[in-house]
């Protein structure tokens, strides 16, 4: 019986080249304006891919080449949510939510001794919960800036009854901002019955029974939803207290 659900093989390279080049082009005569960066996320992530599998062995073996690396994950999830929000200069204000999110919520596991303090299970869980945060940054940083700059004229009515400027900003920002949690939970709400994810997959396939699979996809499922729930709430409160702004501000 396999071991994996991909056949390893010159197959399978042929697959990826082509599946790269259709959503490419896709894009492209789309007029997405996301055809390049397609075929480049995808190389991107091939390179990274190949690196962290050769080096994964040596960093998990050592808790504090684990620390550093995922010192390094919070590092490029916080330079891409900068670069996605797009606060210019202040952007670096968007690391806060995915440290503060995923790194509380991993330190929890870790003194619960939910989660064992080896490299081999720190590294996955706090991989998935600062990508889980990076995603719900981005998405709440833009969103809420995007309303801030197309509603600007109603703060500005907010401002002149009387409204505090943080309480102003927030009547236009929260409702927005807190769109970025639909994507985690239509997932939870839907596994199982859309989706069996990547956790309850992986783990099944490592010998563990359903039952233990489906337990850890949950767990995977509502970590998810507190990290991004901090991470939310804290980007929309970055936004109304001025320290991530508009491009263009």
């Amino acid at each position: 019986m396999p071991s994996t659900m991909l056949v390893v093989g010159p197959e399978l390279f042929v697959a990826l080249v082509v599946l790269t080049a259709v959503a490419a082009i896709v894009a492209a005569v789309g007029k997405l304006g996301h055809g390049r960066q397609i075929a480049v996320a995808a190389a991107r992530a091939a390179v990274q891919l190949a690196a962290v599998s050769l080096l994964i062995a040596a960093i998990v073996a050592s808790l504090w080449a684990t620390a550093a690396f995922v010192v390094l994950m919070c590092a490029v999830a916080a330079g891409t949510s900068a670069r996605r929000v797009g606060g210019g200069a202040r952007g670096w204000w968007a690391g806060v939510p995915i440290v503060v999110g995923s790194l509380s919520v991993v330190a929890g596991l870790l003194l619960a001794g939910l989660v064992p303090l080896r490299g081999i299970a720190v590294i996955p869980v706090a991989g998935i919960l600062i990508g889980g945060a990076m995603t719900a940054t981005s998405l709440a940083g833009r969103r809420a800036l995007d309303e801030l700059t197309g509603r600007r004229g109603e703060v500005e009515a907010a401002l002149a009854l009387g409204l505090p400027p943080r309480d102003a900003v927030l009547l236009v920002c929260r409702p927005a901002g807190g769109q970025a949690l639909i994507p985690a939970l239509d997932q939870t709400r839907t596994v199982g019955l859309v989706t069996l994810p990547g956790a309850f997959v992986g783990v099944l396939l490592g010998g563990a029974s359903p039952l233990a699979a489906g337990i850890t996809q949950l767990f995977v499922l509502v970590g998810l939803l507190a990290v991004e729930a901090v991470a939310v709430v804290l980007t929309v409160e970055l936004v109304a207290r001025g320290r991530l702004r508009p491009a263009t501000a």
